[in-house]
């Protein structure tokens, strides 16, 4: 008894000390890992707020300019020369299309501030019909409001559809090296017959007309579908013609330069010799020095930039605020 009694006694053995031991640092090593964790959350939530503060700052920024830019908000009660961008290729899905440019041509006659507009043009042309309804839209504009002149600046280039909306203006003025011109219109297409014909390859077209598969690509030309189609060119290069006389008068050199309406480019200061441009002088010459106002405030429709951009973000965007916002729940 008195054995088994101090055995008893004599308190924890070693493994029972070592078992201890071994979960108070398992506790501790918990501890630290919940106190990490909680650390990590927290972080995690102050990175996702700050990210949502930013983005939604972003938003705001944004919005108040498109809204700015929209409404016209006055950043002063001075006068202003209303600027018009008419650049790249004139068609109805461009940038360049008769519904955006006549919707920056109205806000700008409309707003009682502006001095004078200038339509400052670097195209290459485009689509006659886009192009005839903005000189039409110009030409309206000027006789409703009288007091605003219009002036086109030609920079790299003012060519065939381009020039028809510039001589809409009161007047026209380039730099010395612009590209000014190409009174004309015209229609391309491919042959592949002869193609057809090395290759063994046998064309089969049904139509209901005898011309509705008019000069199909893979078929010969019939002489009265050509006479046909270079009559319609014929009469919208009058209508060129017509609009190029009217807004120009009697400042064309016609007589001189029968190659005038025959499809040439010239260069600016060619194009002021024969009578196409007034004076060689930029955007801000022509503010400044003829409607004698420095501030410019651009008109241009900025819906497109913003599709841009907002395709340019994309899902980036979308998943920045679907991380910031998630972060949060």
């Amino acid at each position: 008894m008195r054995g088994g009694w101090w055995r008893q006694r004599r308190g924890p053995s070693e493994e029972d000390a070592a078992a201890v031991d071994s979960e108070v640092w398992a506790r501790r090593q918990l501890l630290e890992l919940a106190r990490a964790s909680l650390a990590e959350q927290r972080r995690a939530r102050r990175w996702s707020l700050f990210f949502r503060l930013l983005v939604l700052g972003y938003v705001v920024v944004l919005t108040f300019l498109i809204i700015a830019q929209q409404s016209r908000w006055p950043l002063a009660e001075e006068r202003h020369v209303a600027l018009l961008r008419v650049e790249g290729p004139i068609a109805g899905n461009r940038e360049a299309s008769a519904e955006t440019l006549i919707r920056g041509l109205r806000a700008a006659f409309e707003d009682e501030r502006t001095s004078a507009v200038i339509l400052r043009i670097d195209s290459p042309g485009g689509s006659p019909v886009q192009a005839g309804q903005v000189y039409d839209e110009i030409r309206r504009l000027r006789r409703s409001h009288s007091g605003v002149p219009v002036y086109a600046v030609i920079e790299d280039m003012g060519a065939s559809g381009a020039y028809y909306i510039a001589v809409a203006a009161d007047r026209i003025y380039a730099d010395k090296a612009s590209i000014v011109g190409s009174i004309g219109v015209r229609a391309d297409g491919f042959g592949f017959v002869g193609l057809m014909d090395k290759l063994g390859i046998e064309r089969r077209s049904h139509t209901a007309g005898d011309n509705k598969a008019m000069l199909d690509p893979f078929a010969p030309e019939k002489p009265e579908q050509v006479r046909h189609l270079q009559g319609l060119l014929n009469e919208v290069h009058q209508q060129f013609i017509d609009a190029v006389r009217q807004g120009r008068g009697e400042r064309l050199a016609e007589t001189e330069h029968p190659e005038l309406f025959s499809g040439l480019v010239w260069s600016g200061q060619q194009a002021q010799q024969l009578g196409l441009v007034d004076g060689l002088a930029s955007v801000r010459q022509v503010a400044e020095e003829v409607v004698k106002v420095e501030r410019i405030v651009d008109f241009t429709p900025r819906r497109r930039v913003l599709e841009r951009l907002l395709d340019g973000l994309g899902v980036r965007l979308g998943t920045l605020f679907d991380g910031a916002f998630n972060g949060l729940r």
